[in-house]
C-alpha cells in the first residue's frame, strides 16, 4: 500500500470518529469493513469485533448473549433470525429500547457493490422529552401529545427516507452514467424515439453507421436528423408504433454500406406505446462474407451436378471428333459431305470449349488476395486488351488518385475486366466508339470498378437475365458464360455486379469489391532459409526472390540432401517443394524439421488442391501454389511467421 493510500485511510478514519452517531459497514459476505469509535463505545464491543473482517454473526451472538435485545428463550435461534434478515437486506428505519434503558434509532441502506451501511443514533433525550409531555397530559390534551409523538417519529422516519432517497438518486445517476458509457462503447447506433418520432436519447454513433449524418440529434425530429434516409425507413417506424417488433437489412445509398436496423416498441405490458427503441449496425462485412459463402455453395452444388455429366459428355465428344476426323481424311468424300463433317467437328470443338468453361465456373477456386497497385494492374490490362481491339475503338482509363495498395485477387479482377472489355467490343459491332473503365472508392466500404461503352446498351431482357449462365445475345457464336463467370468471380470475393444502361446511350457494368487496404509490409528479419527444390531453374528463381526479401539462402535438391542441413545453426525457415527425389517427400522433411524444433516451415507445389498429397500437406503446414510471384511469396512467408 502506498503512502498516499495510507494517509487517505487515516484521514477517513479520523473523520468518521468525529461523527456523534455510531456507524458500521458490512460487506456482502457479512464481514465488517469499516466502523468508527462511537460504534464500539455505544455497544461496548471488544476490540476483536471492531477489526475489519469481524463476522456479523459473531457480533450478533455477542450482543444477544450480553442481553442487548432483552431476555430470549433460544439465543441461537435469535442469532439465526437476525443473520438471515441481514442476508436478505432491505433499507429500513426502526427505534428500539436497549437493555440498559437507553433508546437508539437504527437506519440501514444497501450499497451498490453489495453489503450495507448502518447508522445508530442515541435518541434517549428525545424519548425523555416525549415522556415529559405525557406526564403533563392533564394540561395538554391527549390528542396533542399523541400528535406530537407521531410528528416526532414521522420526522425521524422522513429524515431516514430522505437519506435513502439521496442514496437511490446517487445510484441512479451512477447507473445512468454506466449505461451511457456502455452505449457509447458499442459499435452500433442506439437511440429512442418518442411517438412524434423525435429523438429523446441517442449515443454518438449515428455518423459512424451513416456517414454524413450528425452526431448530436437528441431533440431533433427523425426526418431532420436522417434526411433522405427517413423516407426509406419510415414505413417500418410506423409499424413499430403500432406494436410490431422488426429487423430489417438495407443498403445505405450514400455510402454503399449494408445496415441492419432493429426496431422495438417502447411498451410496458399491455400499456400504451410510448415510442421506439432503435438499434442500427453496420453489417457490410457480414453481408460480403454471406455472399461469398453462398456463391461457394452454389459452385459446390454445380460441380457435383456437372462433374458426372461433363465426364460422359467429354467422352462422347472425343468419340465424335475421332469418327468425324476419320471421315474428313477420306479422299473419296464428296464436297458437300466434307462440309458437313467439318461443321460437325467445329460444333464438337465448341462443345469442348463449353465443357472447359463449365469446369472453370463450377470447379474449386481458391481466392488469392494480395497487395495490389491498381495503376500498375490497369497498365498491364491495357497491354493485353489493346491488341484485341480494332483501331476504331478508343480505350480510356480513369483512376481515383491516392488509392492505396488494396487486397485483391489480381487474376480475378483482370479476367473480369478483360471479359467486360471484349463484351463491349462485340457490342460495338466493329463500329467506331469508346470503351472506358474507371475505379473509385465508395466510402470506406467498396472499391467500385466500371466498364462503359458507347454502343446500343443492354436490351430489357439482357438487363434481367444477363448474369444467368448460358444466356447470350450473340446467337450461336456465344456461350452465355462470359458475364456469368464475371459474376462468379466477383461474388466469390464478397462483391456485387450491376448491369445498367447509361443515360446518354451505351452499356455500363459496375463491379463492387470489398475495400480492404493492404497492411503495411513487415520488416524483413534476414532469416537463413533452407530452399529445397529439385528443378534447378525454379530453384534459381525462388532463391532470387528470397534474396530480394532480405534473406540468406542455402539450397538442396533432394530430401536426403536437405535432411543433412536442417540442423545448421541459425536456420530460421525451411521452404520446400512437396515432390522431391530421395527417400521421402517435402512433407516428410518439414515434419522432421518440426520434430527438431524449427517452427517456420513452408511448402510449395504445382500439385492441384485435389491431390491427396497436397491435401495432406495443407492440413499441417502452409502451402504456396506454383507458379507464384514475389508479392505472393512475401505474403505467404509473413503469414507463416
Amino acid at each position: 500500500m502506498s503512502l498516499s493510500e495510507m494517509t487517505h485511510i487515516k484521514l477517513m478514519g479520523a473523520g468518521l470518529n468525529m461523527i456523534q452517531q455510531a456507524l458500521s459497514i458490512f460487506d456482502r459476505e457479512l464481514r465488517l469493513s469499516v466502523s468508527n469509535r462511537r460504534y464500539q463505545e455505544m455497544f461496548d464491543l471488544p476490540d476483536w469485533l471492531v477489526r475489519p473482517g469481524a463476522e456479523f454473526e459473531d457480533t450478533i451472538r455477542y450482543l444477544v448473549t450480553r442481553g442487548e435485545y432483552g431476555p430470549v428463550e433460544d439465543p441461537e435461534e435469535a442469532v439465526r433470525v437476525r443473520v438471515e434478515a441481514a442476508r436478505a437486506f432491505v433499507p429500513h428505519y426502526m427505534e428500539r429500547e436497549r437493555a440498559n434503558g437507553r433508546w437508539i434509532s437504527v437506519e440501514g441502506a444497501p450499497l451498490p457493490q453489495g453489503g450495507w451501511v448502518t447508522v445508530y443514533t442515541d435518541i434517549t433525550e428525545v424519548k425523555i422529552q416525549e415522556r415529559l409531555l405525557q406526564a403533563r397530559s392533564e394540561e395538554l390534551s391527549h390528542d396533542l401529545v399523541a400528535h406530537a409523538e407521531r410528528l416526532a417519529q414521522t420526522n425521524r422516519a422522513l429524515a431516514a427516507s430522505n437519506a435513502a432517497l439521496e442514496q437511490a438518486k446517487r445510484e441512479l445517476t451512477e447507473m445512468e452514467a454506466r449505461t451511457r458509457l456502455t452505449t457509447e462503447m458499442m459499435p452500433a447506433h442506439i437511440a429512442h424515439l418518442d411517438r412524434e418520432l423525435s429523438y429523446t436519447f441517442s449515443n454518438r454513433r449515428l455518423s459512424s453507421i451513416f456517414p454524413g449524418l450528425p452526431q448530436e440529434i437528441v431533440g431533433l425530429p427523425a426526418r431532420e436528423a436522417l434526411g433522405p434516409l427517413f423516407d426509406k425507413i419510415r414505413p417500418w417506424l410506423e409499424r413499430a408504433l403500432e406494436g410490431e417488433n422488426s429487423v430489417h437489412e438495407f443498403t445505405h445509398d450514400a455510402s454503399g454500406r449494408r445496415v441492419r436496423l432493429a426496431l422495438t416498441p417502447d411498451q410496458v405490458a399491455d400499456g400504451p406505446i410510448n415510442g421506439i427503441y432503435v438499434l442500427s449496425m453496420d453489417v457490410t462485412e457480414e453481408a460480403q462474407a454471406r455472399a461469398a459463402l453462398a456463391q461457394t455453395r452454389k459452385r459446390e452444388l454445380a460441380a457435383q451436378l456437372s462433374s458426372g455429366l461433363a465426364h460422359d459428355f467429354g467422352n462422347l465428344l472425343t468419340i465424335i471428333l475421332g469418327l468425324q476426323g476419320q471421315l474428313a481424311r477420306r479422299k473419296d468424300l464428296p464436297a458437300d459431305a466434307l462440309q458437313q463433317v467439318q461443321s460437325t467437328i467445329s460444333a464438337a470443338r465448341r462443345g469442348g470449349v463449353l465443357l472447359e468453361r463449365i469446369a472453370t465456373i463450377s470447379g474449386h477456386r481458391e481466392l488469392r488476395p494480395q497487395p495490389t497497385d491498381l495503376a500498375a494492374l490497369f497498365d498491364d490490362m491495357l497491354l493485353m486488351a489493346r491488341p484485341a481491339l480494332p483501331s476504331t475503338i478508343r480505350l480510356s482509363v480513369a483512376l481515383d488518385e491516392h488509392l492505396p495498395l488494396l487486397m485483391l485477387d489480381q487474376g480475378a479482377v483482370q479476367d473480369s475486366l478483360l471479359n467486360l472489355i471484349l463484351n463491349a467490343r462485340d457490342a460495338l459491332g466493329g463500329a467506331s466508339g469508346e470503351i472506358a473503365f474507371c475505379a473509385r472508392q465508395v466510402s470506406n466500404t467498396w472499391l467500385e470498378l466500371q466498364v462503359r461503352d458507347t454502343g446500343d446498351g443492354f436490351s430489357a431482357e439482357a438487363l434481367e437475365k444477363g448474369l444467368d449462365p448460358f444466356f447470350t445475345t450473340k446467337g450461336h457464336e456465344g456461350t452465355g458464360l462470359g458475364l456469368a463467370m464475371v459474376y462468379d468471380q466477383i461474388t466469390l470475393s464478397g462483391g456485387t455486379v450491376r448491369l445498367a444502361n447509361r443515360p446518354g446511350g451505351g452499356a455500363q457494368v459496375t463491379l463492387r469489391l470489398p475495400y480492404k487496404p493492404a497492411p503495411a509490409p513487415r520488416a524483413q528479419d534476414g532469416a537463413l532459409v533452407l530452399l529445397v527444390e529439385d528443378t534447378e531453374a525454379i530453384r534459381e528463381s525462388v532463391r532470387a526472390m528470397l534474396c530480394d526479401l532480405g534473406h540468406s539462402v542455402i539450397e538442396a535438391a533432394s530430401h536426403d540432401e536437405a535432411l543433412g542441413l536442417i540442423d545448421l545453426p541459425g536456420l530460421g525457415l525451411v521452404l520446400s517443394d512437396i515432390n522431391l527425389p530421395g527417400q521421402g517427400s517435402g512433407l516428410d522433411l518439414v515434419r522432421t524439421a518440426r520434430a527438431r524444433g524449427l517452427s517456420r516451415l513452408h511448402l510449395m507445389t504445382a500439385l492441384p488442391p485435389s491431390d491427396a498429397l497436397h491435401r495432406a500437406a495443407a492440413a499441417e503446414f502452409p502451402v504456396l501454389p506454383k507458379p507464384f510471384t514475389l508479392p505472393d511469396l512475401r505474403g505467404a512467408l509473413e503469414r507463416a511467421a
